[in-house]
């Protein structure tokens, strides 16, 4: 009992602790991983969290406090190893474009609305994740991942492009807006800022081939840095005139309180919904991408509650909505994370960043950012899975290029939806086909095993059928089709023995289908068998009432039982006619009539 009662608390505190399961893992080695990975992280996250802010039309710095207490928190009570939550540039978009409709951007009252809606969201996910429904996760489907993963990767790359060529560029664009306007201005590009962005993904993809576990990316940002150096050294720092981040402002995240009356609460809640059915939807993509590299079991549950409280206490901490971010957690993962503590390092780091090194970002490149942002875009493209996606399947394929090219085209919360819609409509339209095959005793096995074999031959008298899926109201249609071409080929069958066990779910419509062929079979003279049915289906027929109109003698627990029975009660007269002699219990009949006719008499 004393045993039983450690275990549940165990439980509890799982779910209460959850870093309690990942701490095992951390050692020196992954300390050290982490903390460089955390060190990248942050760093990346300097201009990002400006970049986003703007986006959202909040002021710059509440793009940095985002990136820091929302992290940890996620990172402590989510789920993924690897997810880094914080500021996102889809979750800027959906901010902005559902708040500036109600005040100024960058105003006083806009911030308010910004930290309420964030407490909201939070709020919504913490009572999903309590609510258990993070079940809602396995519908996004592996390949909705793959291809909505490959299609950020290159918003993500395209983002960048007009950072290494140093152009203008209106924010908001879609893919083909974006580099047909950086395009479009090929005569006016930098090209030092353009060498910058060469020198650092050349330096970062050749450290990574000779030594993956080093830290590339701060390297390969500070060569950046260097090589901006020397060229404006080279021509003279006018000439150059290579974009920087820029100084940032330098402080902590203040305190904050989100606002609580009702008309803000009654405006908010439509907004509110969708955000957090976006942000989770985002979030759980990238942990799931994710995962699926590192084969971690994901915890969906999990994964919302850490959500949510990472919104609630962003909204205290001056940070607006954060979710899981595609950068951040791409660069996670490429930088050699192990644990969460990476991102709960790069949170942390962030405020040291802030404080310290922010005024420093005015000799960071843009290019030099970009290059490293476009080396962790092409890392997130999977391409080894996209291959055998498009080799193995035609419906995952189609899932996959879907989602991909929805991803590139349409707004980004779209994509996922549509993705996830068509992975839901190929489900039903699979489960509503179950398998539906004609068995027959295989004379070469000695115990006459059933198997799918046209070329052997049938009792004339019975049809055996094995039924492989649920049998449901959406299954029944499609059964019913394939049991009535099945008749018309040998309408003489008027036995007919089910084999379940490859059903796992009746519902009351097929409980109602059993009845209608029960009384089908009647009518031409047979009856309706059920043979190895398992006992969930079987208690749902006896407790809808359906038990006594199929009758308990037709149900059998083994094919020996089932076919002795049911061969007391085929036509003799047919029986002795029959030349097949496809049971074992045909043969203790007389040779058929037609073959004594044949024998001529002594």
């Amino acid at each position: 009992m004393v045993h039983t009662e450690n275990e549940n608390a165990g439980g509890w505190l799982d779910h209460l602790l959850p870093f309690r399961a990942w701490w095992p893992r951390v050692n020196g080695a992954s300390l050290r991983d982490d903390l460089l990975a955390g060190l990248t992280g942050a760093v990346v996250a300097l201009p990002q969290g400006v970049a986003f802010a703007a986006i959202a039309g909040m002021p710059p710095e509440y793009g940095l406090y985002a990136g820091m207490v929302p992290a940890i928190v996620a990172a402590l009570f989510g789920s993924s190893w690897l997810l880094v939550s914080g500021p996102t540039t889809a979750a800027s978009i959906v901010l902005f474009s559902s708040l500036s409709k109600y005040a100024v951007p960058g105003s006083a009252e806009y911030v308010q609305l910004a930290l309420t809606l964030t407490m909201m969201v939070g709020l919504i996910q913490l009572v999903m994740g309590l609510a258990r429904l993070g079940a809602l996760v396995n519908f996004i489907s592996h390949s909705v991942v793959v291809g909505f993963t490959a299609g950020a990767a290159l918003l993500i790359a395209a983002s960048q492009l007009k950072h290494l060529v140093a152009v203008a560029v209106p924010r908001g664009g879609h893919l083909y807006q974006t580099v047909q306007a950086v395009a479009s201005q090929w005569q006016t590009y930098n090209l030092h800022a353009l060498a910058v962005g060469a020198v650092t993904m050349a330096s970062g993809l050749i450290i990574r081939r000779l030594n993956p576990r080093f830290p590339y990316m701060i390297v390969s940002m500070l060569v950046g840095c260097l090589a901006a150096f020397l060229i404006s050294r080279q021509v003279g720092a006018g000439a150059a005139a290579i974009p920087v981040v820029g100084a940032l402002p330098s402080s902590l995240p203040p305190l904050s309180a989100p606002e609580f009356s009702l008309d803000s609460i009654r405006m908010l809640a439509p907004v509110a919904v969708a955000t957090t059915l976006f942000a989770l939807t985002e979030a759980v993509s990238i942990a799931r991408s994710l995962s699926a590299k590192t084969g971690q079991r994901l915890d969906g549950n999990q994964e919302f509650i850490g959500q949510g409280l990472s919104n609630i206490a962003g909204s205290f901490f001056s940070g607006y909505v954060a979710t899981g971010s595609f950068n951040r957690s791409g660069l996670n993962y490429q930088a050699g994370a192990k644990t969460p503590l990476a991102a709960v390092f790069a949170g942390g780091l962030l405020m040291v960043v802030v404080l310290f090194v922010a005024p420093w970002a005015v000799y960071l490149p843009n290019a030099a950012m970009a290059g490293i942002l476009i080396l962790v875009a092409w890392g997130l493209i999977d391409f080894h899975h996209i291959g055998r996606i498009l080799r193995s399947s035609r419906q995952e394929s189609v899932i996959l290029v879907t989602t991909f090219l929805a991803t590139l085209f349409l707004e980004l919360e779209f994509a996922i939806f549509l993705g996830v819609l068509l992975s839901l409509v190929l489900y039903l339209n699979r489960t509503s086909h179950p398998r539906v095959l004609s068995r027959v005793p295989d004379p070469r096995h000695p115990m006459r095993s059933f198997t799918t074999d046209p070329s052997l031959p049938e009792c004339p008298q019975l049809k055996i059928v094995r039924i492989d899926g649920s049998l449901f109201f959406g299954a029944i249609n499609h059964v019913q089709e394939r049991l009535a071409a099945m008749h018309r080929v040998q309408p003489e069958q008027t036995h007919l023995l089910l084999i379940f066990s490859g059903i796992n779910f009746i519902d009351m419509a097929g409980a109602d289908f059993l009845a209608e062929l029960v009384r089908k079979e009647k009518a031409e003279g047979g009856r309706l068998y059920l043979y190895d049915i398992k006992k969930p289906v079987c208690d749902h027929i006896e407790k809808g009432g359906y038990l006594d109109e199929i009758g308990a003698e037709n149900i059998f627990e083994s094919k020996d039982e089932a076919l002795a029975e049911i061969f007391t009660r085929l036509d003799r007269e047919i029986c002795s006619r029959c030349d097949k002699r496809i049971f074992l219990e045909c043969m203790t009949l007389p040779a058929p009539m037609v073959e004594r006719e044949r024998v001529p008499s002594a």
